[in-house]
């Protein structure tokens, strides 16, 4: 094959970085991703009709799982992605569809441990398997019964093929398969009784309310499980052939007894055992002809718990296990701000059972991903769909205290960018199948899903607008109100929060990027507000904004199109040179009407664009004019240092107005005497990037045992590679800096540590990711020593040695073995920096008692310190015998093991106390750091000596 061929030199040349095991194990995986793109690119929709080569099929003649093939692919492309787009296009990565089907996957790991978990709860059951004993049939025939509900729910994602696919509709279309259990499974089979059970709540006078209790319990939409169950009934019909009981009195007997039929669909017989098994063989047939037609996977292992294929491992970056793990949320907070939810996420509580049975046994169910999920979609339904879809009264007099009226400005603004976002295309064209209706319902589906962004974009803008006009004492918000950048990124964070809560399959972030023609820099701007002007924001929403915040800060701002090259350009002018050798400046933000035609977005009766044109030539003067304000501010801005993240946060404790943020980077800012808006906004957002570095450079070492001496000098290096040597950042991402900053700093002080334990360590990070180690960035100058031009991906070790050392050399030799960051001042002077002009060095940061702080990158255990508010309830004469602290005993001269022996002794003879632990309320975050800074450690360090040292070089193997 021509791309096996083309792409054999990468991988020999490449063999050590690209995964860890033996060569033959390398070699496997490489032909599996090989055989993939060839088997998606080649082929186009002739596979889809013709039966093509499948991923499962990929990955059982390589003997792989799907984890490791996801974990492997990404960095396959990174390798050979010059090489797939001139074979097949610039659109391959779109074409290979990998995110989607990774979420995809994602999904349906979620929803098979729920339905397992809901239907052990509801039924008897034998983990769908078939029992050992034969002489147990009911074991045998719930295993049957389980089988045949996942089956109905394939069966049904099948049939209602959506392009918008995700896992709230999906998981409605489960919970109607669970009410077709319900109804038909056989009572003896039940694990509840209906006329005991107080958790069916809702009742009427013929019985219990099943769709309304089920509804209650899993937190679903009544409406759209009644729309789901009406598609499972249809499908049982037209599929299954079988025909709905109308006789009254049946429906008032056996399964239905004590249930109020109102809303059900009741088919006799329908799962007893002859019925049973030529459903399941149907269906069976069914979903193996679909899968021989246009299935990449077979999901029937999703539920059966075959993990031949699945593997163990992190298939989400760390956010989500596959079944073997257990699942771990993604608790990064904002560096700049930490938040709370004032209505704290917690799982639905169930009720108590009189019987005891473990339906209703659990007090508090288990929090996962999908539960989280309905409990988010909760939120946007009975706070966001009943807002009007039109801007307040108070919002409209906002829009007409401007310069002029902009109400139709921004109505005509949202219909189109929302339009944008919410268009058929964006949701991909791989499941456009024939299927009746599919269509239709997409284009309710993405209304409805517009709607509700637009609703909370003028939600949240009202509360901007009320903020900003308290700081400005009046009503003019012409500034902000009038700036295209800060209305996009209003609405791709709304649109963000609904996608995210519905957890889409195809419109990821930073797709929305894409579509409202903004970068992550510009979109960095708004996080921190929204969050903070959003007061009903749920945690989860919260917790995805700030891992989005997170990822802005770690690499996508500093990728190539980036904004924060115009404003940086600006800002530090002797950067101009490579900005510009790397081609890194962003493209003018499209205008409105370019967003119109491109995406074929019907006005309707909205008026016309008065200001396109305008905002248009504004935005392309403003941003895309840098050389021009270089040559004008020179006098203020040549060798211009930034500021230390503590002197940053002292001075922006009062926050300056929104304006100043999307002002013109060239223009002074009335916040900060004799800075432009791009000073202050690039100062503001390496703040940001030092506060997270800080973060990440002390868990890391705190994982190796390093000293603390040891940990300032790596954060002050990374501070002055932040302020001199920023263009070590561009295209790369910050972990990268920092390996290799620990790295250094442990040769400079004769440590005996390595690069292969610093990955180790940092592959046991929260954030971790392979490719950060595997393949870094490099554009060799015309002139390098290596001899080679142009672009390249490096392991981490051959850029430590032949970038990273080149480049801070200096910085490392100003760190001398017998240096500390704390060193008093008077015992250097100033004519001995070797930066003259730069700030004094900040000590490493004192980071707060942070509860719980993850302490595992693999399982999800937290570490919680004791609080001084709670120690002197804890310590009270009353108390105080129940518990030890640490260090303290509850006796004299007693061992530890007797502590704890007279503690429990204690606890189990004493009044029992009824309660629980909930961890969902004020949970703070790793990066919740980021407020601390600016109440703490506000006295800054001496700068550091100068001892002259040898350069350290990296000689070892480098670790996969």
């Amino acid at each position: 094959m021509q791309l096996f061929k083309e792409t054999r030199i990468i991988l020999q040349s490449s063999m050590s970085s690209l995964a860890s095991g033996s060569p033959e194990e390398i070699e496997r995986s490489w032909s599996a991703c090989v055989l993939y793109c060839v088997s998606k690119l080649s082929t186009g929709e002739k596979a889809k009709t013709d039966g093509g080569i499948t991923l499962r099929q990929i990955l059982r003649a390589f003997e792989l799982k799907i984890v490791d093939f996801f974990k492997e692919m990404p960095q396959f492309c990174i390798k050979v992605g010059f090489i797939l787009t001139g074979l097949y296009g610039s659109d391959w990565e779109k074409r290979l569809e990998l995110q989607e089907m990774q979420a995809d996957i994602v999904h349906l790991c979620s929803l098979g441990r729920y339905y397992k978990r809901a239907y052990e709860e509801l039924f008897l059951s034998n983990d769908g398997k078939p029992a050992d004993n034969s002489s147990e049939p009911n074991a045998q025939q719930a295993s049957e019964h389980y089988r045949f509900g996942w089956l109905l729910f394939l069966s049904l994602r099948i049939q209602t093929n959506s392009r918008a696919k995700n896992l709230l509709t999906s998981t409605t279309e489960l919970v109607s398969v669970l009410a077709v259990l319900i109804i038909h499974i056989p009572v003896r089979l039940r694990n509840f009784s209906i006329q005991d059970s107080s958790c069916f709540a809702k009742k009427s006078d013929k019985g219990v309310k099943l769709i309304a209790s089920l509804c209650e319990r899993y937190l679903t939409s009544e409406d759209e499980l009644r729309k789901a169950l009406e598609k499972t009934n249809t499908l049982i019909m037209d599929i299954l052939k079988k025909k709905p009981c109308s006789d009254a009195t049946e429906l008032q007997q056996g399964n239905l007894s004590f249930i109020d039929p109102e809303g059900l669909t009741f088919f006799k017989k329908f799962l007893e055992e002859d019925s049973l098994k030529s459903s399941l063989q149907t269906l069976e047939k069914e979903y193996e002809n679909a899968l021989n037609t246009k299935g990449e996977l077979d999901e029937r292992m999703f539920a059966n718990d075959e993990d031949s294929l699945l593997g163990s491992g992190s298939l989400s970056g760390g956010a989500i296990k596959l079944p073997g793990t257990k699942r771990k949320y993604d608790v990064m907070t904002s560096p700049t701000k930490s938040t709370t939810s004032r209505a704290p996420m917690s799982p639905p509580r169930f009720c108590p059972s009189p019987t005891g049975n473990s339906f209703c046994n659990s007090k508090i169910a288990p929090s996962t991903p999908v539960s989280t999920a309905m409990t988010t979609a909760k939120w946007l339904r009975c706070t966001i769909s009943p807002l009007p879809s039109r801007p307040s009264g108070e919002l409209l007099r906002f829009f007409s205290a401007c310069d002029k009226d902009v109400t139709d400005d921004i109505t005509c603004r949202a219909a189109i960018i929302l339009g944008a976002i919410f268009t058929g295309s964006s949701f991909g064209e791989r499941m456009c199948t024939s299927v009746r209706n599919t269509n239709g319902m997409d284009a309710i589906w993405t209304e409805q899903r517009k709607m509700e962004a637009l609703k909370l974009y003028y939600r949240v803008l009202e509360s901007m607008c009320r903020a900003e006009s308290q700081i400005l004492s009046g009503s003019n918000l012409t500034s902000l109100l009038s700036n295209e950048r800060f209305h996009r990124c209003m609405i791709a964070c709304s649109a963000e929060l609904v996608l995210a809560t519905h957890k889409t399959v195809t419109m990821m972030f930073p797709a929305v990027l894409e579509k409202t023609g903004i970068t992550a820099f510009d979109l960095s701007k708004v996080i921190e507000s929204f969050v903070r002007h959003e007061d009903t924001l749920p945690r989860e929403l919260k917790r995805h904004l700030n891992s989005l915040e997170e990822r802005l800060l770690e690499s996508l701002a500093w990728e190539k199109g980036s904004s924060m090259y115009n404003s940086l350009i600006v800002a530090r002018p002797a950067l101009s040179a490579e900005i510009n050798r790397l081609s890194l400046l962003a493209e003018p933000m499209p205008s409105l009407d370019a967003i119109v035609v491109h995406h074929d977005i019907s006005l309707g009766g909205l008026p016309p664009l008065p200001f396109q044109k305008q905002e248009r030539l504004q935005d392309k003067d403003e941003v895309r004019s840098p050389k021009r304000a270089c040559t004008e501010r020179r006098n203020v801005l040549v060798d211009i240092s930034f500021r230390s993240p503590v002197k940053d946060t002292i001075k922006s404790k009062s926050l300056p107005p929104l304006q100043s943020a999307f002002a013109s980077p060239t223009r002074p800012n009335p916040a900060a005497a004799g800075e432009t808006c791009a000073e202050t906004g690039i100062g503001v957002f390496l703040s940001k990037i030092a506060k997270l570095a800080a973060i990440r450079i002390k868990g890391l070492c705190e994982k190796m045992n390093l000293s603390q001496q040891t940990v300032e000098r790596v954060y002050s290096l990374v501070q002055q590679i932040i302020n001199h040597q920023t263009a070590l950042f561009f295209n790369r991402h910050i972990d990268q800096i920092i390996l290799c900053s620990i790295y250094g700093v442990a040769k400079i002080s004769k440590l005996a540590l390595t690069f292969k334990e610093i990955i180790f360590s940092y592959r046991k990070q929260p954030h971790c990711k392979p490719q950060v180690f595997r393949s870094v960035y490099v554009h060799w100058p015309s002139r390098s020593r290596s001899g080679k031009i142009g672009a390249d991906h490096l392991d981490i070790i051959t850029f430590y040695n032949e970038v990273f050392i080149p480049t801070v050399k200096p910085l490392l030799v100003d760190l001398g073995p017998c240096t500390s960051p704390n060193k008093n001042s008077e015992e250097k002077s100033a004519s001995d920096a070797p930066f003259p002009e730069s700030p004094r060095l900040a000590r490493f940061p004192t980071l707060p008692d942070m509860s719980p702080k993850k302490v595992s990158a693999t399982r999800n255990v937290y570490v919680s310190p004791l609080r001084t508010s709670k120690m002197d309830t804890l310590l009270s004469p009353s108390s105080k015998s129940y518990y030890a602290c640490v260090g303290e005993s509850t006796q004299a001269f007693q061992s530890p093991s007797k502590d704890l022996k007279a503690i429990n002794t204690r606890l189990n003879s004493g009044k029992k106390v009824n309660g629980k632990l909930n961890f969902d309320v004020d949970v703070f975050d790793d990066l919740v750091v980021a407020r601390s800074l600016s109440n703490q450690n506000g006295s800054s360090a001496a700068p550091v000596a100068v001892l002259g040292t040898k350069t350290p070089v990296k000689c070892e193997q480098t670790d996969s």
